[in-house]
């Protein structure tokens, strides 16, 4: 079997196609390959998922699985739906406010965060393993009769929802990683994705691209006389001791079309949290959830990076217009610490072959990137100018991640488009020109990145239908690639399913946590007992090896959502009878520790939020923020849009 160098030439070919080596994949080994090997590549077809197991804390035998995330739900309403945002779905009907099918906690749930790829280590498998494909690990499950009801709006986890009688658009998936060892090469198996395009309620007019958003006359300084939602107070009656207080709960406030939105963010400017859905950005107090402002846009935003610049803006992408032809082409720079508007500007087409449909935008330093097909062009965020575009090169930078680096995937003209040749680059922010350049195996695609710095990316082949994990150095030299223990499958939350078809972000994972040296993630939800449970693996990034794995509390399932003192931040999700909480691990693993337990008084809104969340613990706060709500007419306005939680 042929291996490709260590380490490609920046603009150079990769020299011959290498091809798989062939042969059925067999269990890991004990020993992974060295580290600093590059890819190599994959062996045989990717395996199965199980079967769902049973509801979470109740061994039933599970009825008939749905169809998994990503497809929309026939219209009509099932019979004994509860009305309310927190109302028990019955099984078999439309999904929840957050775009999440009937789940859990009392039926079959996604596991740690929703829907994973293909199917773990040791499952069955179809073609040469001579199993039938089941309904994989993560494709939701009827709602088992008889549970208590949890009084949720089936975020991913609670059931019930505002998308009763709706045709939902679905907008958290996972991605899973399974280890496949055949002929010497081994790889990790995943799947990602972003929201889809959605339509939008009311008239269909124009808007015009010349058309200013509002801003917020004045900043509310959070004394007490915004307009935001003030905490109420029974909230924290019963609180018990030990127990964290609800800081504030935020309700929607907005009117959104009737397949709900996306909630963008958060992001974090001082004292101010921001969030954005649908044709608004707001920034509220920390503290107490007091709204500060709020910039009315004049078009469904669609596209919006992961950081700010180190001065606190943000350029978000909105639709050229309101039509279902609008495209998603619009730039427009908002200051995070005023709430003021500042400059907008459509990105302009590079020729006939520019299909400006959806654009992709990340943020590093002054710079703000826009990826789309095989094009991409960059400006300063202070002003909009415009700073760099496509290379004239053979290989085109598409896709972007930000953050203290520039990270950049290009793709390569060839006369193979089922045997794609990528690069990963790390680009100069003010001119673009590439720091280094590292060319993976034919075939193989830059997918999404867990971490920029250290730099940890996922790449697929999507012919093989095999996905791998590899970690690089400051110099784009290959590192290690992820070689789990034999039989853990692990995971990670890269966005929606179906995914935008021109416009692909690098960046977007969570459910991952870094420091310089580890890796860490957790296992798919071990659905064999009678409680549903999971583990964290760290991974050491010079080698790719486990340097330890540490359970959940029992019947309980975490995911990484962070660093904080060397330990690990994970989020404990909450179940039917607990409420969630944040844990730490020490560096050197052992046993989990409580840092913020969650009271229980709040479980139930805690629930409808469960699973398409994205969490994130600052300052002695927990903030959760549901990824996706309802435009149910009835019980719109009462969807939680933030719940956050203090000492």
């Amino acid at each position: 079997m042929s291996q490709p160098p260590s380490q490609q030439p920046p603009q150079g070919g990769f020299g011959a196609p290498q091809e798989p080596p062939q042969g059925t994949p067999q269990p890991p080994q004990d020993q992974p390959p060295a580290p600093a090997q590059p890819p190599q590549a994959p062996a045989g077809p990717p395996q199965t998922p199980p079967p769902g197991g049973p509801a979470y804390g109740y061994p039933q035998t599970p009825p008939a699985p749905q169809p998994g995330y990503g497809y929309p739900q026939a219209p009509g309403q099932a019979p004994g739906q509860a009305p309310g945002p927190y109302g028990q779905q019955a099984a078999g009907q439309a999904p929840g406010p957050y775009g999440q099918q009937p789940s859990g906690p009392y039926g079959q749930q996604p596991g740690p965060y929703g829907q994973p790829g293909p199917g773990g280590y040791g499952q069955p498998a179809p073609g040469p393993y001579g199993q039938p494909t089941q309904p994989g690990y993560g494709y939701p499950q009827q709602q088992y009769p008889g549970v208590p009801a949890p009084g949720g709006t089936g975020g991913s986890g609670g059931s019930g929802g505002p998308f009763k009688g709706k045709t939902g658009i679905l907008a958290a998936a996972a991605v899973a990683v399974v280890l496949l060892v055949g002929a010497g090469a081994w790889y990790v198996v995943s799947d990602s994705g972003d929201d889809p395009k959605k339509p939008v309620a009311g008239p269909s007019g124009d808007a015009k691209g010349s058309e200013a958003p509002t801003a917020s006359p004045s900043v509310d300084e959070g004394d007490g006389t915004g307009d935001g939602r003030e905490t109420d107070d029974d909230l924290n009656a019963g609180r018990k001791p030990g127990e964290a207080k609800v800081a504030w709960l935020q309700k929607n406030e907005v009117d959104l079309p009737r397949d709900g939105d996306e909630i963008r963010g958060p992001w974090f400017v001082g004292d101010t949290v921001v969030t954005g859905l649908y044709r608004s950005i707001s920034g509220y107090s920390v503290a107490d959830g007091k709204k500060k402002w709020t910039v009315a846009l004049p078009a469904d935003i669609c596209a919006a990076p992961h950081t700010t610049s180190p001065d606190g803006k943000l350029v978000i992408g909105i639709q050229n217009g309101t039509t279902e032809r609008s495209k998603c082409s619009v730039m427009q720079m908002i200051d995070l610490n005023t709430g003021k508007a500042g400059w907008k500007s459509e990105v302009k087409k590079n020729g006939a072959f520019d299909l400006i449909s959806d654009i992709g935008l990340a943020i590093s330093g002054n710079t703000v990137t826009a990826g789309r097909t095989s094009y991409s062009s960059a400006y300063r965020v202070s002003d909009g100018k415009q700073l760099f575009g496509t290379p004239d090169s053979n290989c085109r930078t598409f896709a972007f991640a930000g953050g203290p680096k520039l990270i950049a995937a290009a793709n390569c003209r060839n006369n193979d488009a089922d045997n794609p040749q990528h690069q990963l680059q790390e680009l100069d922010p003010v001119t673009g020109k590439a720091k280094w350049t590292y060319q993976p195996p034919r075939g193989w695609e830059i997918k999404k990145t867990y971490s920029v710095s250290p730099l940890v990316v996922s790449l697929e082949n999507r012919k093989k239908k095999q996905w791998s994990v590899a970690a690089f150095t400051d110099n784009g030299k290959l590192r290690s690639q992820l070689s789990p223990a034999k039989g853990d499958l692990v995971t990670a939350n890269c966005g929606g399913l179906l995914g935008s078809i021109f416009g692909q972000q690098l960046e977007g994972c969570s459910g991952v946590a870094t420091d310089a040296n580890t890796f860490y993630m957790a296992t798919k939800t071990d659905t064999t007992g009678s409680d549903r449970t999971n583990k964290v693996v760290a991974f050491d990034l010079n080698t790719g090896k486990p340097k330890w794995t540490v359970p959940a509390p029992a019947g309980r399932t975490v995911s990484p959502i962070g660093m904080e003192d060397g330990k690990v931040l994970l989020y404990a999700e909450p179940r039917y009878d607990k409420a969630g909480a944040i844990l730490t691990i020490p560096p050197a693993g052992g046993s989990t520790s409580v840092l913020l337990q969650h009271p229980e008084g709040t479980n139930r809104i805690e629930n409808s939020l469960f699973g398409g969340l994205n969490t994130v613990y600052r300052d002695g706060r927990s903030f959760l923020f549901p990824k996706r709500i309802s435009g149910r007419d009835d019980g719109e306005m009462e969807q939680a849009t933030a719940l956050v939680f203090s000492k």
